[in-house]
């Protein structure tokens, strides 16, 4: 829908716009800050080769969407891109060399010394990161003609940037910040080693500083030109980045950690579905025409792994987000003859290959069947239509290659719904499949569900895997599909896995839509032996206080805090929506029946198994009797299962099986603590505490992943005691009977 179908610009008072930098293209979309209508989209190609990188072709996209909007720059209130560029930078080598100055005192500089000599850092095959080194021992103060000497002597050796790198910085980060400040005087872009990441392990510091020193000067120079060009727009609102693990962050903060942004095109369709779709259990699927990236969502939230390059492990986190070399535009190796079949399908697409799709012609065409190989080392059995009635290349008489994609053969089944981006012609998809079919004796209903079964084989794979590496329940999963090729495979995979899916609206825009959503984020780790609730408390505040400085909105801000006691780390990730965001204004209100129908549904039950157990301002919970193998299959039990719907219809959480509480503010403490006491569970590691959810006000707070009833209470208080003293809270624990 666009604004001249929707509201006119003088009807919209803010708008949000989000833009997507693709491999091939660059999407931009602007929504109704207040609806979250979809009100223009626009896409230009993404300029890899321009003088001035992937920030021309931003800068085109933006420009084309607010003149097709008519949109004035002054009610832009949020705008936000991804950007291909830090891993675009990485993939090809084309990064900085940096110097490294290593430090260290006493009895630790032997350590230090070898820990930050990193040397080469290969960052794909054959590409490497160089690096210069050199060791200062800090026993004594550092002096800052010294410095000032080292940092001269790397730059002569051929250093582009400056990474400083000292032992136990994590405590005191006095002399990395006075290196970064010598460096900076001089017009040298630097980092240090505490500002990437707050825990110890000095080589995979050192190694992750390196890295983001690398980036520097090219992702400084892109951040640079996108803003002055923003500004010269006439757009006044802060210019935001996408982070690769789903949030976004201001530019300030990105010019200071450019290494948060690899993988952040990936990161988008994440964001979407959890923003724009609401998904509380499912896998994310981004289809596009070469490639799927598939992602989990548990509980609202996307699952975050440790970054790696080059097979090291870095300290920053990015999206478990899994990459397959099959999409909706992937090209069907098959077997000609008397006895012909599909017996592959990708990874070479047609869009790389040149290749032109059946699906989208004006007309069925005569053709002459061929086996091609697109590219020297691809297999040589790639299926090429060759149309006889449509010239190309330097005459006539030349042939314009056409194959038939899954976006062809799910067209040719009736799985692309009439309004859908991928949708095709097809009458000319059956004279076509039904003239090659009868070539190679085969039916053409046959062919077509080979060439599905063949490419989602593949993608089949990797959601098994991410089901069972995030111990989902099958029962409770949808598979949610984005991006232009997602009716091409997730229809057939979800009815091949026997599981419930969904299309996003607006599939092709979809990842621009999910940066126009982000939600600010940041996260804080820290390591720290035996916490306190105070140690547990303060890096909470930390990571508040960072979202709360890059913008977001007070009342908005959810905190999750985790800890991992085997490397005794605290980890605290705050997000934040800015003051124009509100994705509960997706729908309308909804009746209690409504959402309990939508519970039902979500439980695989008849409405009348379900009855709605607590309701809030915000938030209703339903809870169904569910039919489950349990004792290792060996007999079957009932379940408690809960559904958490917010006010619009949106299954906030899931959980298999449960019980709650209600409680006033005052009194949510004795409740968690009568939920933790009754399902705990003792085993190998001692006690083991269910995981605890909280309904305050307009948040659901995340409080598992911690390791006693004190700690969740402690993290609870801040969440409850602000509410009004007659306001309900419901305490929920995710618990395991079997």
């Amino acid at each position: 829908m666009t604004a001249s179908e929707s509201k006119t610009n003088k009807e919209v008072s803010k708008v949000r716009v989000g833009i997507d930098v693709g491999g091939t293209f660059t999407h931009a979309v602007a929504l109704d800050a207040e609806s979250l209508e979809l009100l223009e989209k626009v896409k230009v190609p993404t300029t890899h080769e321009a003088a001035e990188g992937v920030a021309k072709g931003i800068i085109d996209a933006l420009n084309l969407l607010l003149e097709k909007a008519s949109i004035a720059p002054e009610k832009v209130a949020f705008i936000a891109h991804s950007t291909t560029q830090a891993t675009n930078a990485l993939l090809e080598g084309d990064v900085a060399t940096v110097g490294v100055i290593g430090m260290g005192s006493g009895v630790n500089s032997l350590m230090a010394r070898l820990s930050t000599q990193v040397g080469k850092i290969e960052l794909a095959p054959g590409k490497f990161l160089k690096t210069i080194h050199r060791f200062v021992d800090t026993s004594n103060p550092l002096k800052d003609e010294t410095i000032a000497a080292i940092i001269d002597d790397l730059v002569k050796a051929g250093a582009g940037a400056i990474a400083a790198s000292e032992a136990f910085s994590v405590d005191n980060d006095a002399n990395e910040h006075k290196v970064v400040e010598i460096a900076t005087s001089k017009g040298i872009l630097a980092t240090c080693g505490a500002d990437v990441s707050q825990l110890y392990g000095l080589k995979v510091r050192t190694r992750t500083a390196v890295i983001n020193a690398s980036m520097l000067p090219r992702m400084l120079d892109s951040a640079n030109k996108t803003e002055k060009s923003v500004r010269e727009a006439g757009i006044k609102a802060p210019l935001m980045i996408m982070r690769s693990d789903g949030g976004v962050m201001d530019i300030s903060a990105m010019r200071e950690r450019p290494i948060l942004t690899m993988l952040s095109g990936p990161a988008a369709g994440v964001a979407a579905a959890m923003m724009y779709l609401h998904i509380s259990d499912g896998i994310f699927l981004e289809v596009g025409g070469t490639s799927t990236d598939i992602s989990a969502i548990v509980n609202g939230k996307a699952r975050i792994r440790s970054g790696e390059i080059g097979g090291h492990r870095i300290y920053t986190n990015t999206l478990d987000v899994r990459t397959v070399g099959v999409a909706g535009g992937s090209l069907p190796r098959v077997k000609l003859g008397a006895h012909g079949e599909a017996i592959d399908v990708g990874p070479r697409s047609a869009h790389i290959a040149g290749v032109k799709y059946v699906a989208f012609v004006d007309k069925a065409f005569a053709f002459k069947t061929e086996l091609f190989q697109p590219f020297t080392g691809d297999p040589g059995d790639y299926l090429a239509l060759n149309r006889l009635d449509e010239g190309g290349g330097d005459g006539p008489k030349d042939p314009v290659k056409y194959s038939l994609t899954p976006t062809c053969a799910s067209n040719y089944l009736g799985l692309v719904g009439g309004d859908d981006c991928a949708k095709g012609n097809s009458e000319a998809l059956k004279a076509v499949f039904e003239a090659l079919a009868k070539e190679i004796n085969i039916e053409p209903e046959k062919l077509a569900t080979q060439i599905l079964d063949l490419a989602s084989a593949k993608n089949q794979k990797v959601v098994e895997a991410l089901i069972k590496d995030n111990k989902l329940d099958p029962t409770m999963v949808t598979l949610v599909g984005g991006g232009g090729g997602a009716a091409a495979l997730v229809p057939f995979l979800a009815k091949k896995m026997n599981l419930s899916h969904k299309l996003s609206l607006h599939s092709d825009v979809v990842s621009a839509i999910g940066v126009a959503l982000a939600l600010i984020r940041e996260t804080v780790e820290r390591q720290v032996v035996n916490p306190t609730n105070d140690d547990i408390l303060r890096i909470r505040d930390e990571a508040q206080t960072a979202v709360l400085k890059m913008g977001a909105e007070p009342s908005s801000i959810e905190i999750h805090v985790e800890i991992d006691s085997r490397a005794n780390i605290i980890r605290a990730t705050a997000v934040g929506a800015t003051s124009v965001t509100d994705t509960d204004k997706l729908k309308s209100d909804l009746s209690d029946q409504e959402k309990l129908d939508l519970a039902a549904e979500s439980m695989k039950t008849t409405p009348a198994n379900v009855s709605m157990q607590a309701g809030t301002d915000h938030f209703s919970v339903f809870s169904g009797k569910v039919k489950a193998r349990k004792f290792f299959g060996l007999a079957e039990g009932e379940l408690n299962a809960l559904r958490v719907v917010d006010r619009s219809g949106n299954i906030r959480l899931q959980i298999r099986d449960g019980e709650l509480l209600v409680s006033s503010p005052s009194e949510s403490a004795s409740a968690i603590n009568k939920l933790v006491e009754a399902y705990s569970q003792w085993g190998d590691a001692g006690k083991v505490i269910p995981s605890i959810f909280l309904l305050a006000g307009p948040k659901l707070v995340d409080l598992s992943g911690l390791m006693d009833a004190s700690q969740v209470t402690a993290l609870s208080a801040p969440e409850v005691e602000k509410l009004p003293a007659d306001a309900k809270v419901v305490a929920i624990a995710s618990i395991d009977r079997a």
